[in-house]
């Protein structure tokens, strides 16, 4: 067993996971008796009366309110689909590695051996007490809508299916940016979305909430379109709300003439139809770690080219989001996240870019310093503005 352990940390991927990526350390020190006296007991149980004559002491006295859960059940992994708990763990892991050095917020990754929509809900339920918000990550839709609602509805902490809405904030500060350097506000941008999953249907909301002008979301049986047979409730919703033109057939008919499409499904998108879109259109090819169509092929086309991946401008990543988000709703001990609170984030992300945006700059890098510090204030003083801050 070590010598094929050896092997594997050949491997920079696997000799850096050795071990895991996190480490518990405690905040003050335990020199002497003294100290351990009031760390733990004695001095400790002052503390827990207090709490529990105050409930709302917790958020002072403990790490409760500045730490995030880091939730999923493995299934819906990155582009490895259903892997379940134990294989999710190093995602999780990373995540949490992404929300201390990206937003400086400790979180916890827990991977649930379980897929009952009941049973997560009860599970992270019962486990919320010790938290200040729960990230929900890879849970595969439609289940993790209902998750995602039925865990807002039972708890007074923020509940985040980064999935769904890390990638909408992120998605639609890049198209601000694309529309004004194109020249047309949202209003009058046509868009297809190819993907119905939990990305698709959160980036098609946050577009309709942003105001685009018309948007039409394919999944693998093509158009959505009111009085389709076989969709789910999350579609037929969607259905109600968009595709205004009534467009009917696939996600190549639907580009014709269209300003943007949105690519979050791992299909194939042609270049003859990306060639058949409107005079200066958007391309965001998202799926990894192989877009919808080829970005230097899309750019030959568009006027404006996006992808998932670092090795191309323009790379949508969620980690431009999420640690601002949740560090700007933990300062402010936020009871939710409201829709606003995501614009705002956009908005604010979108603004980092400023006069300097540019055909192969509509979206800032991961590591400029300035993203977590604009998406944090700007989610903190949403949250008052909605009064759901009560800090």
């Amino acid at each position: 067993m070590t010598a094929s352990l050896d092997a594997l940390d050949l491997d920079p991927a696997f000799a850096l996971h050795r071990g895991g990526k996190l480490e518990v350390r405690s905040t003050i020190p335990v020199r002497n008796a003294d100290d351990l006296s009031l760390a733990y007991t004695p001095g400790v149980a002052r503390v827990c009366s207090a709490i529990a004559d105050n409930p709302e002491l917790v958020n002072d006295y403990t790490w409760a309110s500045n730490v995030v859960a880091v939730v999923s059940d493995g299934t819906a992994v990155l582009g490895l689909g259903d892997i379940g708990p134990a294989a999710a763990m190093p995602v999780m892991e990373g995540k949490a590695l992404l929300f201390k050095e990206f937003g400086g917020v400790d979180s916890v990754p827990i991977c649930l051996a379980c897929t009952d929509v009941e049973e997560i809900v009860e599970t992270v339920a019962r486990l919320a007490p010790s938290f200040g918000g729960i990230n929900l990550e890879d849970i595969s839709a439609p289940r993790c809508f209902e998750i995602e609602e039925r865990l807002r509805e039972l708890l007074s902490i923020p509940v985040f299916h980064d999935d769904q809405h890390g990638t909408a904030i992120v998605v639609l500060a890049a198209l601000r940016n694309a529309a004004r350097l194109t020249g047309r506000p949202l209003s009058e941008l046509r868009a297809v979305v190819a993907g119905a999953g939990a990305s698709g249907v959160a980036v098609t909301r946050i577009l309709v909430n942003a105001g685009i002008g018309d948007i039409a979301v394919a999944d693998s049986k093509g158009l959505i379109f009111e009085g389709r047979e076989g969709m789910n409730p999350v579609k037929d919703a969607l259905a109600r709300d968009t595709n205004r033109l009534g467009l009917k057939g696939s996600t190549e008919q639907a580009l014709a003439g269209a300003d943007v499409f949105v690519g979050l499904s791992g299909a194939t998108v042609s270049e003859t139809a990306i060639a058949g879109m409107a005079a200066g259109s958007i391309v965001f090819a998202l799926s990894n770690p192989t877009p919808e169509v080829h970005p230097e092929v899309a750019a030959r086309y568009a006027a404006v080219v996006a992808t998932g991946r670092s090795d191309f401008p323009n790379q949508i990543n969620n980690v431009l989001a999420f640690p601002g988000v949740f560090r700007g709703a933990l300062d402010v001990r936020a009871s939710t996240i409201t829709e606003n609170m995501k614009v705002a984030a956009a908005t604010a992300l979108a603004d980092v870019v400023g006069d300097e945006v540019a055909a192969d700059y509509i979206i800032p890098s991961p590591f400029d310093v300035r993203v977590a510090p604009a998406v944090t204030a700007a989610v903190a003083g949403q949250a008052r503005i909605d009064g759901v801050a009560r800090k």
